[in-house]
């Protein structure tokens, strides 16, 4: 599409032609991407949008939503191309080296809190890693909920840690949270009340298959789990359960189909799991967890 596509519209008929090209094209959401990229072409949130309707796009908006179209068209997630995404209710900036937070992460945390809370008062201290933390979204989401808490995420990716370290302040919680750079676990130091991980656990040969706006857009060091998935937890296993306390908790993001398999990895280090394991929305294992026992 080009800028003449939207000159002379109104936000609402920008919004309506956007969707139907998108609709046209197969995507999954052509209405609320239309209306995200809408709001980033005129800088108005999804409320000033709806009050602006009838308002007739400005020329450099209507350029600016031209070029925002066809990243989207190009499959480009709207996420990266507004540079940034809500997860557990807060915002995240993005960057080239770090994964689009998921809904399905979110299963992570809420596990990682119940475990805690099961443990006792929430609000004492708790040291917390976080191993491969990205954008920081999975422990910055658990400070968020856990005052008394602080924590440390880990990753291999330089520019992935900048990003976090941004997060991390934009939420006022840089005081409670550190970076390291390193490959998984090597550069911790524990003992840890709680560790989680988000780690990479596509099988290598399935990454080509998947959808333009991971196969095209997401870092390849996130997804790739090396040739059967499994390469990063063999990694966290060789040292989680020298890094938690004695009743300490864990919670490890999985893959489809990866639970049993990752359980026994776990399970094999000395640290008990809780069965069944913790599901997703779409009611598939998504999170494998359990505890190192006291004594």
């Amino acid at each position: 599409m080009s800028e003449s596509d939207f000159a002379n519209l109104s936000l609402d008929a920008a919004r309506r032609e956007l969707a139907r090209q998108l609709k046209s094209a197969n995507f999954d959401t052509p209405e609320l991407d239309a209306r995200l990229l809408v709001g980033a072409a005129t800088q108005l949130d999804l409320t000033g949008v709806t009050v602006a309707a009838q308002r007739p796009l400005h020329q450099e908006e209507s350029s600016r939503l031209a070029a925002l179209t066809q990243r989207r068209l190009r499959h480009e997630p709207v996420a990266r191309i507004l540079g940034e995404k809500e997860f557990w209710g807060l915002r995240f900036m993005l960057s080239a080296e770090t994964l689009v937070p998921r809904a399905d992460t979110e299963t992570v945390v809420e596990a990682a809190l119940e475990l805690v809370r099961a443990a006792g008062d929430p609000l004492e201290p708790l040291r917390i890693a976080d191993i491969g933390t990205g954008s920081g979204a999975i422990l910055l989401a658990l400070l968020s909920e856990l005052p008394g808490a602080t924590g440390v995420g880990t990753d291999i990716s330089a520019g992935a840690l900048r990003t976090a370290r941004s997060n991390a302040e934009h939420l006022g919680l840089a005081g409670r949270a550190n970076f390291v750079e390193c490959d998984y676990c090597d550069s911790l130091a524990g003992p840890f009340d709680l560790i989680v991980s988000n780690p990479p656990y596509i099988v290598r040969s399935e990454i080509n298959t998947l959808a333009r706006d991971v196969r095209d857009y997401d870092p390849r060091r996130a997804l790739d789990g090396g040739s059967d998935g499994l390469v990063a937890y063999r990694a966290i296993a060789r040292d989680i359960a020298g890094l938690l306390e004695p009743g300490g908790a864990f919670a490890l993001e999985v893959g489809e189909g990866q639970a049993d398999d990752v359980a026994e990895l776990i399970r094999l280090t000395g640290l008990h799991t809780i069965r069944p394991h913790r599901t997703d929305l779409a009611g598939i294992p998504r999170v494998v967890w359990g505890r190192k026992p006291v004594g």
